[in-house]
């Protein structure tokens, strides 16, 4: 059975088999969790980036979607760079496509062989998902996912602030295992 848990924590730390970056989709570095990341991995990250290729000009990753590369410099061997929606109000389907971040890393990490993996609050910074509604898509998803396919054996919900954190450990504590 998999284990699902929140921290407080800076990803670019943690000793799991894939962090997640909450990316935009250049895949090119930016601010947030994407910044952190970037310049935690090091160089050779961005490299390995720049030569994925593009679906169109200037897209590496479209928005749902996700793609892996190598850690580089971070204790974490993978990295897992998935785009979330930009909140837009909640009619542009914006829930299906952060969904569909959790399944597409999930299923990702599933095809690495990966144990751990090590999510951001994806889309809750710039991108102006609310937290509540964010979280409970987030634990609902991986929760689904994992019923079908336990491989993976622990989730941690990487949360860098407090008000974060709360949701998510309301969240995983509304929602049984």
């Amino acid at each position: 059975m998999s284990v699902l848990r929140a921290v407080q924590a800076d990803i670019t730390t943690l000793a799991v088999d894939a962090v997640v970056n909450a990316a935009n989709e250049t895949l090119l570095g930016g601010g947030g969790v994407d910044g952190a990341i970037h310049r935690a991995a090091g160089p050779g990250l961005l490299a390995e980036c720049r030569a994925l290729p593009q679906v169109r000009p200037g897209v590496r990753c479209p928005a749902g979607q996700a793609r892996i590369t190598a850690g580089h410099r971070l204790q974490a061997p993978w990295v897992i760079h998935t785009v979330g929606p930009v909140w837009r109000g909640g009619g542009h389907g914006e829930a299906e496509l952060l969904a569909g971040c959790y399944r597409n890393v999930l299923a990702l990490a599933q095809k690495q062989g990966l144990r751990s993996v090590a999510f951001p609050a994806i889309s809750c910074g710039v991108y102006g998902y609310p937290v509540a509604a964010a979280t409970a898509i987030a634990v609902t998803t991986v929760r689904g996912v994992l019923a079908r396919t336990p491989a993976i054996e622990e989730i941690i919900f990487t949360c860098f602030g407090e008000t974060i954190f709360s949701a998510y450990e309301d969240e995983l504590g509304r929602q049984p295992a």
